[in-house]
């Protein structure tokens, strides 16, 4: 559950810069995210970001998702964009072992997807950064550093987030790395480390699964996220330049 520092009528709002970790564009912005967090007075959250990815073919994303006090998704709306170009729009409803996707992209056309599901459904990969820290909150802390097997539901198969968006089942190797404490632009921070995927079902040129990708988050409560980097052929890093509340 929320704990009393991340609750009742709190806001957030940050920025987080991506670039590229790629030997012949080392340090080079590649994309950037703006987002902001609701918390409300039942402790539900509602995350409101905007995403732009530089690299070709470029990605706008603009995605709301709201989550109740256990962290299980309840809304959310992905709206995608492709050099330019709209692609898709969907929303999304969380209820009773049932997700609901109603939508339209330029490839499937009109959708309507119901996909049942084991509660508490534990996250909705939506592709923004901020929201990948939200999953974070899935892995039970009390059990220590460990691997566990994550089942979620995700609007995109794709790495970058820019196909449907629709509604599609997720299973990830998600670990616990342990308890650090970190600098970012944004400040310094106690923070909780995870690492999502696994060598042994990733190998150089894989898109099928995802590169290795570690990432750290606040240690408060909150999951805000503060750095991260992916290797493979991804090779790109994230981190949080600005954060206010600090």
């Amino acid at each position: 559950m929320a704990t009393e520092e991340g609750k009742r009528g709190r806001q957030f709002r940050g920025r987080i810069l991506y670039t590229s970790r790629k030997p012949e564009r080392l340090g080079q912005e590649r994309g950037r995210e703006w987002w902001s967090i609701v918390v409300g007075a039942n402790g539900w959250r509602t995350l409101h970001s905007q995403s732009e990815i530089d690299d070709s073919p470029t990605v706008l994303r603009h995605v709301t998702l709201t989550v109740d006090d256990h962290w299980s998704p309840r809304q959310a709306h992905v709206r995608i964009a492709v050099e330019g170009v709209d692609v898709g729009s969907s929303w999304y409803r969380f209820e009773d072992g049932l997700g609901e996707c109603e939508g339209y992209t330029a490839a499937e056309g009109r959708l309507s997807q119901r996909v049942k599901y084991e509660e508490p459904l534990r996250g909705l990969i939506s592709h923004p950064i901020q929201a990948d820290a939200w999953l974070c909150s899935a892995y039970p802390l009390e059990e220590g550093p460990g691997t566990r097997t994550m089942r979620f539901l995700t609007t995109s198969h794709d790495h970058r987030g820019a196909t449907g968006p629709m509604l599609l089942r997720d299973v990830t190797n998600w670990s616990f790395v342990g308890r650090e404490r970190i600098e970012v632009a944004a400040g310094t921070f106690d923070a909780l480390h995870f690492y999502l995927g696994s060598d042994d079902t990733w190998a150089e040129g894989d898109v099928s699964h995802h590169p290795p990708y570690h990432i750290w988050c606040t240690a408060d409560g909150n999951y805000i996220f503060l750095r991260a980097h992916v290797a493979g052929y991804m090779q790109t890093h994230y981190e949080l330049e600005h954060l206010e509340p600090r």
